[in-house]
């Protein structure tokens, strides 16, 4: 079936556009960027999303639209997601985004606090109104379909009048995350298939089933048992995203490839950093060395080279294992070295071994004098990093506040001020202050000197005679310099009423010692 404006919707989309995909890799913040979503596709992936992309930061900076959006030819079908809580923002990223994707999806599954803060994700699932009003405005006025992904409520029947009302505000495909905006972090738990084929039969949209899905035999038994039309995994992908063709590759070669694909398609190092951590997460705890060297490296030819390293080592122990299995076992269903899930414990085991930990835990004890033995590990290592930290819940070092504004003076300002208002002032009224360096008085009165001595032809007009800060300047140089302290002076004083009167004042006095300079050599002269 057709939607609005003639774009295909429903399974139309899903058969045409999307080309019946069923294996899908998640939206994942920096994770999902274009170099693991090449990867993916390489092993089986049939659609991928772009990472969550705030659609006011959207809007507004066009470095964030760019690395948001980058992409290329391999890289398709693709879904754009975004995470917005009014209609008119949301409609405006979407119409800056659909030239370069297939879809546009709402990001209603997000449990994190900071969605908590920001109000969106998971966190606007009780706003039925909104949510209606945002996803038909994109219905209606995009020429790319519109798409939801979801978290569900406690409550079946809830959960299937939610994503029926998605469906009828025009959503066209829907992702149902069966796991509540409480189950999160330790409490994760197991997502509830039992949701999601509740949903599935109760919409006439194509919906994507998400949790649990950490083997390809899972996402065999989830469309199994729920009857959906596709299946969508992130961890599960993270850690192995050779993941749908159903193989346990090395970890070290999956890293290896991740990164000549980071070489021609650049991403920010913590994107790369974090991928590696979740590729080599077995190893990492095997050879333990490895891990602060790849969380301290600062480049990506670093990383590779930590990544050979670890290869070597590994394939020293599949030589070894080879004679002497047993050398290796460990909790995992595979060798250490291979990719595999990595399996959340239960609410309940994490609960038991938190109670355990804080049974363990030494009490912080703070002596008097304040002696690092005291400290816990933690504040011991905050005690490196910061040596003036005071750690005995005493206040710190106070600061007194500048005259004019809360920030701190300068200790040695002569007008008690931060450096921002002393800059102003000195400019205002032509004084120096020299702890701050800001000497807007000496530069004049030196400015002024080198225009009588060019009058009177004592210098050429490219001899450099004027000093400012040790060095020394040419004439064009210090006018620049004189010049853009008066454009700082007159930026920061744009809206102050007094402006026009404060400039004429300080040009009448440069006339007036012009003048008095003028006069005082011709007396000399005369004399």
């Amino acid at each position: 079936m057709s939607g609005s404006g003639g774009k295909l919707a429903g399974y139309d989309f899903w058969n045409g556009t999307l080309k019946k995909a069923r294996l899908v890799v998640a939206p994942m913040v920096d994770q999902s960027e274009l170099a693991w979503r090449l990867l993916s596709r390489r092993y089986g992936a049939e659609l991928c999303y772009t990472p969550m992309l705030h659609a006011s930061v959207f809007i507004r900076e066009k470095s964030y639209r760019k690395d948001g959006l980058a992409s290329c030819e391999e890289d398709r079908p693709l879904i754009v997601q975004f995470c917005a809580n009014d209609p008119d923002i949301f409609l405006k990223a979407a119409l800056l985004a659909e030239p370069h994707c297939d879809a546009i999806d709402l990001n209603l599954g997000c449990p994190q606090s900071i969605a908590k803060r920001g109000h969106y994700g998971a966190f606007l699932q009780d706003d039925w109104e909104l949510l209606h009003k945002m996803v038909h405005t994109c219905h209606t006025k995009l020429r790319v379909p519109i798409t939801c992904k979801m978290r569900i409520f406690d409550d079946i029947k809830k959960t299937v009048r939610y994503a029926q009302m998605l469906e009828l505000a025009g959503c066209q495909l829907l992702t149902v995350h069966g796991r509540t905006k409480e189950q999160k972090g330790r409490l994760t738990g197991i997502a509830s298939w039992e949701h999601i084929k509740a949903i599935k039969e109760n919409v006439k949209i194509p919906v994507f089933a998400n949790g649990n899905i950490q083997y390809l035999s899972d996402i065999e038994r989830c469309l199994k048992e729920t009857g959906v039309d596709g299946v969508m995994t992130a961890e599960g992908n993270l850690h192995n995203p050779a993941l749908f063709k159903d193989l346990s590759p090395p970890a070290w070669e999956m890293a290896e490839q991740y990164l000549e694909l980071v070489d021609k398609y650049p991403c920010p190092l913590s994107y790369v950093r974090g991928h590696l951590f979740k590729l080599l997460q077995h190893i990492l705890s095997v050879h333990i060395d490895f891990r602060e060297a790849l969380g301290k490296a600062k480049s990506v030819d670093v990383m590779s080279e930590i990544v050979k390293s670890i290869k070597e080592r590994c394939q020293t122990d599949v030589e070894k294992s080879k004679s002497n299995p047993d050398a290796f076992q460990t909790d995992l269903p595979l060798p250490y070295w291979l990719c595999q899930p990595y399996v959340r414990p239960t609410p309940e085991e994490t609960e038991k071994k938190q109670l355990e930990r804080e049974g363990l835990k030494r009490p912080l004890e703070l002596s008097s004098n304040g002696d690092s033995e005291q400290l816990s590990r933690n504040k011991m290592k905050k005690k490196v990093r910061f040596p003036n930290k005071q750690f005995d819940g005493k206040k710190g070092r106070s600061y007194e506040p500048c005259a004019n504004c809360p920030n701190p003076k300068g200790t040695r300002c002569l007008f008690n001020l931060c450096k921002a208002c002393c800059r102003k002032k000195t400019y205002r009224e032509m004084v120096d202050c020299p702890p701050h360096n800001l000497l807007p008085k000496t530069k004049r009165e030196r400015r002024l000197q080198y225009e009588m001595n060019e009058q009177k032809g004592k210098v050429t007009p490219d001899e450099t005679v004027v000093k400012s800060n040790d060095r020394i300047l040419t004439k064009t140089e210090n006018e620049l310099e004189y010049g853009m302290n008066l454009q700082i002076d007159g930026e920061s004083e744009r809206n102050d009423s007094t402006e026009e009167e404060n400039r004429k004042e300080i040009e009448n006095e440069k006339e007036i010692e012009l003048l008095s300079l003028e006069a005082s050599h011709k007396t000399a002269d005369v004399t």
